[in-house]
């Protein structure tokens, strides 16, 4: 039996080890660029809704609301189907009949993209509004021009306070791309099912799966944890 499951897991001809752990890879790369995406939706946003027209709040409460409040396997189907449709379209009004759609790597970050930066804009928000304002002042006072106020004082500031909050939601695009499996996207959960499938041993092939999310998700979120220690260091006594 032992040697049985270590044969399903290993790398040999009969083993799922290779096409699990580029399963994986495809994972972790589907996060990370979707958080990275998020993060300029996140900083879009909350520049929106710290904004003096109250359109531009609007626009960015909108914003946070709607794709907070929609599943997110909902935004990934209609990201799926929606883009699917308006692609077509062009294609199709440009002389290129037929049917086109985009790759489920690029939808797939493109949802998790949207729906991360939902939450990242709130994340950035709070951090904006817990900065020192006697710092800025300061700063403006020494004749610090906006570029350089940004880089010295507020940015640094922003991203030590957001980091705790961004941990989190890094954990959540972690786990939102096994929802992508739905659209044929092969990442880590898809790839699990198909090896359960084919060895009709699901129980064995779920519980790596979910060991090998814990891994990512510990691995990835030491990384955080070391980077708002650094951050911290100018503020410790």
């Amino acid at each position: 039996m032992t040697s049985g499951m270590f044969e399903l897991l290993g790398f040999g001809p009969q083993g799922w080890g290779f096409p699990l752990l580029k399963a994986a890879g495809v994972t972790i790369a589907a996060a990370l660029c979707g958080f990275l995406l998020g993060s300029v939706f996140g900083i879009g946003g909350a520049t929106l809704k710290l904004a003096r027209p109250r359109a531009l709040r609007l626009i960015g409460q909108a914003y946070t609301t709607v794709f907070r409040g929609v599943p997110e396997i909902l935004v990934v189907y209609l990201f799926y189907f929606g883009g699917s449709v308006v692609l077509t379209t062009l294609m199709n009004t440009g002389g290129f009949p037929g049917f086109y759609s985009l790759p489920s790597f690029v939808i797939g970050v493109l949802a998790i993209g949207i729906v991360s930066g939902a939450y990242q804009t709130e994340a950035y928000r709070s951090a904006y509004l817990r900065l020192d304002r006697g710092q800025i002042e300061a700063g403006t006072a020494c004749g610090m021009s906006k570029l350089l106020l940004l880089r010295r004082i507020i940015a640094p500031q922003t991203l030590r306070f957001a980091l705790p909050a961004l941990g989190n939601i890094w954990q959540s695009a972690i786990k939102e791309t096994s929802l992508l499996s739905v659209i044929g996207l092969t990442e880590l959960l898809r790839q699990a099912g198909t090896a359960a499938g084919s060895t009709r041993q699901p129980l064995l092939f779920y519980a790596i799966a979910a060991a090998m999310f814990l891994v990512i998700g510990r691995a990835t979120g030491a990384g955080l944890n070391r980077m708002e220690s650094h951050l911290a260091k100018p503020w410790r006594r």
